[in-house]
């Protein structure tokens, strides 16, 4: 009886800690998954720091201690993820959205411009006091923020509840942001960043750009002593008021309506995984895992050729016990190109000119020219959202993560 043609490769682990064990599981050609061999604890752990390192990690983000979806931010940052998933599993339909929040058209445009989203929320810590009375200061701790990585742009977001006080809803305010600056001779000033005109009856979220006050922070760390909100009449310039007597939440407010500011970051430099001395020595081991080409009982199966195709390779976040600090997605869907690229290359097969002249070639003089080679032709990015810290979310895209399409090459 000839073997089983192995068609899924799963990379699945199992907390040490626990009976189970952690290894390489693969489909046995019965519709069952079965474990190909465990894994040593080194070889989980090698893999544990390439994945982090994949993802622009030097290290595990600690354990979250609060509700992770009940914050203000994690949630907008969840409806952007939900947003793209949307655009790439239905790219002819990019008006249908499930999301809850409303996002303007330069959002979307700082959306897709930007590889990295990253929130703040707000803290009374390190806020100066200036001579002003009536409005709020507010404080965003931006430390974390790439220095090497562009700023596409950034907002404040905060919510407005109806309000206390305004009988009449069509009255229009003026919400101003002022950065805080410190003049030549020390005392505080202030400095115009944004304004935005909102009535006394709307209620929901609006944004102020804050674009210039974190381009700053970036490149000047020290120069960071929060923002300013001021409130009055649109018809009153003068008359000051404060931003809770119009319902704008500032402090002490419900998880889901803290004021956060999001910043919309592109990479200038991709991310180059870590290659470590010892992961290079194991190639029939980890780094053939990882590049989806396992060489499981080959020796029993050169008889079975099959055409360069798409098979799965899915790694799952859960059994790396990262789900405490990864949102979402569930696990990463990797995929990978396998198969014989043999002559006659068919049209499923996408090879190029060049892969048919070299399947030629090789027939001619098979022991000088090498075969094409199954490789992707499409790569598609994926987004991870995750936890930085207690008060920092992430999103980032990755580009060219998911293997689409294969062909000869």
């Amino acid at each position: 009886m000839q073997p089983v043609l192995v068609f899924c490769l799963f990379v699945t682990f199992w907390n040490l800690s626990s009976c189970s064990r952690s290894g390489i599981y693969i489909d046995n050609g019965l519709d069952q998954t079965a474990m190909e061999r465990a894994m040593t604890r080194d070889e989980k752990k090698e893999m544990e720091l390439e994945i982090l390192s994949l993802l622009g990690l030097p290290k595990r983000p600690r354990k979250i201690s609060k509700s992770p979806l009940k914050r203000s931010a994690p949630r907008f940052l969840l409806d952007i993820y939900k947003t793209l998933m949307e655009q790439d599993n239905d790219e002819n339909n990019r008006a249908k959205r499930n999301t809850e929040v409303y996002l303007s058209g330069e959002e979307q445009h700082q959306i897709h411009e930007s590889d990295v989203i990253m929130t703040f929320e707000s803290s009374n810590d390190h806020v100066p006091s200036v001579r002003h009375e009536r409005g709020k200061r507010l404080w965003f701790n931006v430390s974390d923020v790439p220095v090497a990585e562009d700023v596409v742009g950034a907002e404040l977001r905060i919510f407005k509840s109806s309000g206390k006080g305004n009988k009449n809803p069509g009255i229009i305010y003026t919400v101003t942001a002022y950065q805080l600056i410190k003049t030549v001779n020390g005392e505080k000033e202030l400095e115009y960043i944004s304004a935005a005109n909102i009535t006394a009856g709307f209620v929901g979220w609006m944004s102020l750009n804050l674009t210039q006050c974190l381009v700053t922070w970036v490149a000047f760390p020290n120069s960071n002593k929060g923002i300013y909100l001021s409130v009055h009449p649109l018809d009153k310039p003068g008359h000051e008021i404060r931003p809770e007597d119009i319902g704008l939440i500032t402090v002490k407010a419900e998880d889901e309506q803290q004021p956060f500011m999001v910043a919309f970051l592109k990479a200038v430099n991709s991310v180059k995984p870590r290659v470590t001395r010892e992961a290079r020595t194991k190639k029939d081991t980890f780094n053939g895992v990882m590049t989806g080409y396992s060489k499981i009982d080959m020796d029993n199966r050169q008889d079975l050729r099959r055409s360069c195709r798409i098979e799965t390779l899915y790694i799952n976040f859960k059994d790396l016990s990262w789900t405490d600090w990864i949102i979402a997605p569930e696990g990463y869907p990797a995929f990978y190109c396998a198969g014989e690229c043999n002559f006659p290359l068919n049209a499923h097969m996408n090879a190029t000119n060049h892969a048919i002249v070299q399947t030629l070639v090789h027939l001619m003089n098979p022991q000088r020219f090498p075969k094409p080679c199954c490789a992707p032709t499409k790569l598609n990015p994926i987004s991870v959202l995750y936890y930085l810290d207690d008060q920092n979310v992430i999103l980032k895209k990755y580009k060219k993560m998911v293997v689409k399409s294969c062909g000869c090459h």
